[in-house]
């Protein structure tokens, strides 16, 4: 089996961008406001282009201060980033959404590193910084519905346990979902960039249920601790 990946060309890259002008164009057609979507495409190469940089110099650093302090900058832009849908009450909620997800991803972060993986030394920053960015990522996107939820059915006078139940039921569709599908409509990233670099298929799998479960278990206690800590504030919208 092949052990290496192929490099991919600037030009081959080009082609991907294809179907997103497509959707792009059809946005701006349908006056939906392509402008955000732009923005966001935008952003995102220049992100990863400079994360591939970033990333490159904290592998040869291997300094776990600086490992410690990527963690720091995921947690609080994740926290700030998943309350961009209740703007009006961002300020409010940040604490609790930054504790919620800081506990929820730092507690399953510890104990797959630590525990299931036993890295040597403890912040090896190649499995690291990626376990950590799957972790946060997904707290960060169960936090960010509940948020939504809670937000909208408290504001419509719904009772606080129906609207937790109603926001927790949200919050938990996109991992649940993911889990019905993963092997039968997809193969996560993580166990396909695995294949493509000549892991075992059985190798790459067993890594992959660790992801399911780590990912599973931090978007489910970093959004149960932020619905439990929002009430003060939420209750009285």
């Amino acid at each position: 089996m092949n052990n290496s990946v192929e490099t991919l060309s600037l030009a081959s890259l080009s082609l991907a961008f294809i179907p997103v002008a497509v959707v792009l164009v059809m946005m701006c057609r349908w006056s939906l406001g392509p402008g955000n979507a732009l923005y966001a495409v935008i952003r995102m190469l220049g992100q990863l282009l400079l994360v591939g940089y970033f990333l490159g110099f904290i592998f040869e650093s291997d300094s776990s201060w600086i490992v410690l302090a990527v963690l720091a900058v995921m947690v609080f832009a994740s926290s700030w980033i998943g309350l961009g849908s209740i703007k009006e009450h961002r300020h409010l909620l940040y604490k609790r959404a930054l504790l919620a997800i800081g506990l929820g991803g730092g507690l399953v972060l510890i104990l797959v590193t630590q525990g299931v993986l036993k890295l040597e030394p403890w912040y090896s920053p190649r499995y690291f910084i990626p376990l950590a960015g799957m972790i946060f990522a997904n707290a960060m996107n169960a936090v960010s519905l509940a948020a939504e939820r809670l937000y909208a059915e408290t504001g419509r006078g719904v009772e606080w346990l129906e609207a937790r139940s109603i926001a927790c039921r949200a919050a938990f569709i996109p991992i649940i979902n993911s889990l019905f599908a993963v092997g039968l409509v997809s193969l996560p990233g993580m166990m396909t960039g695995q294949i493509l670099s000549g892991v075992s298929p059985l190798v790459a799998a067993r890594y992959q249920i660790l992801v399911m479960c780590m990912i599973f278990g931090a978007s489910g206690i970093a959004t149960l601790c932020f619905i439990a800590w929002s009430r003060p504030v939420l209750e009285k919208n």
